[in-house]
């Protein structure tokens, strides 16, 4: 396997990488930002009361989009196995 080839692996899982946590990520401030816009108007500055709900929408979407991060990752793998095996 030439440096090429493992350079373009690499990106490759830099960029699934990407995909996949963009949403979770993106839940995550989505939630964030509408708790601070309770807080803010409410004037109640309790520590969990940011954590607790943020966590709880992370994991939901983690559970919710995990078939079509699976997908995605075992794509990934059988593209580098098919590699690896053309190479032997």
């Amino acid at each position: 396997m030439e440096q090429a080839e493992i350079i373009d692996f690499m990106q490759q899982a830099i960029w699934l990488i990407i995909k996949l946590s963009t949403p979770v990520m993106l839940v995550g401030l989505l939630v964030g930002v509408i708790i601070a816009l309770i807080q803010a108007l409410t004037q109640i500055q309790e520590m969990t009361l940011a954590f607790v709900p943020k966590m709880i929408a992370i994991f939901l979407s983690i559970f919710i989009l995990f078939p079509a991060m699976a997908v995605a990752l075992q794509a990934f793998m059988e593209m580098i196995a098919d590699k690896i095996i053309a190479m032997g």
